[in-house]
């Protein structure tokens, strides 16, 4: 027996009946020879790791764009605060920390630069079709590796596909729109947890609302700093989650659950669409749209790009010329996006 095979009798001691085991995952888009060390899901949250894609993330905008602070949230660091939710909410419930942590690195991958304004401006210059969450399925399927992909088990494709809710429910009604394991929808559920803090607390540190503006019920209820908040939330779903006809159903009390719905609304309508917010907005759609157009006239620079950043194969002729020029405007991070359209559009010095 190796040190896998051992691991993975270990687990079915200290997992619930609830959670996902790792002997028993359902396997991969192609097959492979297991690691003699490391689980499947633990092999899938190294893959994600050390992908180009998740060292990007920490160019890529979560809200504010290029803030000033250092301290500000990033995509990267946003993923990390998930990923430490996400594991603390399985641990506490005894299910597969691992394969929760995989889902919630990953889940994030395919995210455009300029936060979620730039998925807004694919949607229209590209498809309305398209979104964050099936453009990070993409990453690890096909983009990654120069068009092999990293090759993830499918309960991790399945929690990263299945993360988002937009302005949805966050415990969806609908079993269409949950995860195929408790692990997976953890996940959705730590990724507005996070956001809902840390996304309060830039707002008020970078003067776009104030303390005081935030509802006196959210206050009360959930807490006044980040770590009280984190602490109700993660804690009220713990003790809320019941078994109910021999299934693990994630629940939280309607105080908890109204106060973060009631949350999310205020940072809808006081933050996101904030005058200073959407003004960047404005200003990162010009250079995405016109980046987009660019690139789809002058494919040899097109092809210089794509190969400096490893994924000259995912430029194949079977595939639209739209689709190519998507994936890289989804690929490329803030800074690069601001360097390349200086680089295109602003003139240079010729003396």
């Amino acid at each position: 027996m190796n040190i896998r095979e051992e691991f993975e009798k270990r687990e079915k001691g200290f997992i619930s009946p609830f959670g996902c085991l790792s002997a028993e995952f359902r396997g991969r888009m192609r097959k492979e020879p297991p690691c003699p060390i490391r689980t499947a899901f633990q092999v899938d949250r190294d893959r994600i790791v050390y992908s180009n894609a998740f060292r990007r993330l920490k160019y890529k905008t979560q809200v504010f764009l290029a803030p000033l602070g250092d301290e500000y949230r990033t995509r990267l660091t946003h993923t990390l605060e998930v990923s430490e939710i996400a594991r603390t909410i399985a641990r506490a419930m005894r299910l597969n920390e691992d394969l929760t942590e995989a889902i919630a690195l990953g889940h994030d991958l395919g995210h455009t630069p300029f936060g979620h304004g730039g998925e807004t401006i694919l949607k229209e210059i590209y498809s309305p079709d398209f979104t964050h969450k099936e453009q990070s399925l993409r990453v690890v399927d096909i983009l990654e590796k120069n068009g092999k992909g990293l090759n993830l088990t499918y309960e991790v494709r399945d929690g990263i596909l299945k993360h988002s809710k937009g302005y949805g429910k966050i415990i969806p009604d609908d079993p269409n729109e949950r995860a195929v394991t408790i692990e997976g929808n953890i996940v959705r559920i730590a990724d507005i947890m996070a956001y809902l803090n840390h996304d309060l607390d830039d707002a008020i540190r970078s003067g776009v609302i104030s303390r005081n503006q935030v509802p006196d019920s959210c206050t009360k209820i959930l807490g006044r700093t980040h770590s009280e908040r984190a602490n109700t939330m993660i804690k009220d779903l713990v003790f809320s989650t019941n078994v109910r006809e021999e299934k693990l159903c994630l629940k939280m009390s309607d105080e908890v659950y109204s106060s973060m719905t009631e949350l999310r609304e205020f940072l809808y309508n006081n933050v996101y669409r904030s005058p200073k917010v959407h003004g960047e907005f404005i200003k990162a759609k010009k250079i995405l749209s016109e980046l987009y157009t660019y690139c789809l006239e002058n494919e040899k620079m097109l092809k210089r790009e794509l190969k400096a950043m490893h994924m000259e194969a995912c430029n194949h002729e079977n595939q639209p010329a739209e689709r190519t020029v998507c994936d890289f405007i989804a690929s490329i991070t803030d800074r690069y996006a601001l360097n390349l359209y200086a680089k295109i559009f602003f003139p240079s010095p010729q003396f």
